[in-house]
């Protein structure tokens, strides 16, 4: 306690300094709601002036010169009337939490508070002239009134209707925060019990102005939180985003594939088959799910190229001539320029150039091999030869499942990947396709 008693002016200092930065921190941070940011930025300059009023009553007590006459009588006024604004404020952060929270009007109780405020405004003032609460001798030196402890049973009234609101909508607004206001605003309350026995020693003050400090801890969290909030939602709408362009992507290239089989009476479907059976020999290759979304897309647009060729070569019943055939080549290269402006997903301009492509170096359009070839080609290339094998055709029925194998077999090293083309031979061996 006596060390208390000869360092209180120097906690005073420091807790000024303190109060004053945080209230010079919260007008400045911009995510805080205006509302929320007054009230703090208020509370906080209340409790610096608060401890720097009473700093200089301490200082100028018995001082007898006329800057000590005015300095006791005006810092001591200042102390009991920032005694009431801080409550005041804290009313008023409590109905700001309550209304944004819990979307409820302003509670009767809280205005009960701000009645009792204005009187005890009235009280100081009449105090100020009729020494209702304290009286200063001829040497300027403070004493309390008979009635001294009036002046805590209004700000012990307001706490009492404040922790009464809270709990009343406790379950309205957030559990920590009301749980944490109601601890905040009790301490100064218990703080003026010892304040009235521990003369010479300002404790509610110094207490009131550190529980402001605390109060500032509700706007990081709720900075944090929003932030918490904006981080989720825009997560959320990206994800909705990413949702929406997949689909709008999976309608688009669908609507694609029909259009392109439209021309082709006898493979109606073929492009989606062949993405399919591309998607399952990717999975049984091991790919992963990405590149399998990606090899099912690609294998849907293989054809796109063939947009260009005229029906009467597309549809040909009879065997096509040289001319003709070299007419059919070029749906490669009509499909890698119409997907070629699609950047965002390259594979489709891949497998709609190389598909025709062969293991062994002699497939079109460039005569690559081997690995050369891109991967989304390999697999479409077999996906597409066995639809072909296994789907009707102006020219012949469909072929049995132990010629379609034999012929996966057989050209297994020369017109496909061997890997892609085991995948496949599995895929059948197991009655997946």
């Amino acid at each position: 306690m006596d060390f208390i008693i000869a360092h209180q002016l120097d906690i005073m200092l420091f807790m000024c300094g303190v109060c004053g930065i945080l209230a010079f921190m919260t007008l400045i941070t911009k995510n805080l709601p205006r509302n929320t940011k007054i009230i703090l930025a208020a509370m906080e300059a209340s409790a610096m002036f608060l401890l720097l009023f009473d700093r200089f009553a301490y200082i100028y007590r018995g001082n007898v010169t006329t800057l000590g006459y005015y300095m006791v009588r005006i810092s001591n006024g200042m102390v009991y009337f920032l005694s009431l604004i801080i409550p005041f404020l804290v009313t008023k952060f409590i109905e700001d939490a309550i209304v944004n929270e819990a979307k409820v009007k302003v509670p009767k109780l809280l205005r009960v508070t701000e009645l009792l405020f204005v009187l005890g405004i009235i009280l100081v003032i009449v105090s100020q002239f009729t020494g209702l609460y304290y009286t200063f001798d001829e040497n300027n030196n403070y004493s309390r009134a008979p009635l001294n402890v009036l002046c805590y049973v209004i700000p012990v009234a307001i706490v009492i209707l404040q922790e009464l609101t809270i709990i009343k909508n406790i379950k309205k607004i957030d559990f920590k925060l009301a749980v944490s206001m109601i601890i905040c605003i009790s301490l100064p309350t218990l703080s003026s019990v010892i304040q009235i026995f521990a003369y010479g020693i300002s404790v509610t003050n110094i207490v009131t102005a550190a529980i402001v400090c605390v109060f500032y801890t509700y706007a990081l969290r709720f900075l944090s939180e929003a932030a918490k909030r904006a981080t989720e939602h825009e997560i959320e709408f990206y994800k909705e985003a990413q949702k929406k362009e997949a689909m709008l992507f999976g309608q688009t290239t669908e609507a694609l594939a029909n259009a392109i089989d439209a021309k082709d009476s006898y493979t109606s479907g073929h492009s989606s088959r062949v993405a399919n059976y591309s998607k399952l020999i990717a999975l049984e290759a091991g790919l992963s799910e990405e590149e399998c979304e990606q090899v099912y897309f690609a294998g849907m647009l293989h054809d796109i190229g063939k947009i260009g060729i005229r029906n009467y070569i597309i549809n040909k019943p009879g065997k096509l001539t040289e001319e003709e055939f070299a007419v059919i080549k070029s749906h490669t290269v009509i499909g890698n320029q119409i997907l070629l402006s699609i950047k965002q997903n390259p594979f489709l301009a891949l497998g709609a150039h190389y598909h025709h492509e062969r293991y062994d170096g002699t497939g079109y359009p460039e005569g690559l091999s081997g690995d050369n070839i891109p991967r989304v080609a390999r697999i479409i290339a077999v996906a597409d030869a066995y639809d072909a094998m296994t789907s009707e055709r102006s020219y012949r029925k469909p072929l049995e499942r132990n010629e379609v194998r034999r012929e996966l077999i057989d050209c297994s090293g020369t017109q496909f990947d061997p890997i892609f083309a085991k995948a496949m031979l599995d895929l059948i061996d197991r009655g997946i396709v």
